[in-house]
């Protein structure tokens, strides 16, 4: 993680209680909150992205969207900066 940002964030009482019930249940600890609202949002993001991706292709034709994705893969492996 890059330089952390302090978030001041409200939930349920339950919401609270089940998380550090969870937390605890796994060994971890009181620090691993952030931790897992952090994978928890990143999750969260990616899963909107995908949705929104998904509504913004559904008008078109499988090999549209087939030939699009195949030109975009062929286009990042074709990057002279790529990483492996």
């Amino acid at each position: 993680m890059s330089e952390p940002v302090r978030w001041t964030i409200k939930v349920s009482k339950e919401t609270d209680l089940s998380l550090r019930t969870f937390l605890g249940a796994q060994g971890m600890k009181k620090g691993d909150i952030s931790k897992f609202v952090e994978d928890a949002v990143q999750w969260r993001l990616l899963a909107r992205t995908t949705e929104t991706l998904k509504e913004r292709n559904e008008d078109l034709a499988d090999e549209v969207l087939e030939s699009t994705i195949e030109d975009a893969v062929r286009a990042i492996r074709a990057a002279p900066d790529r990483v492996a």
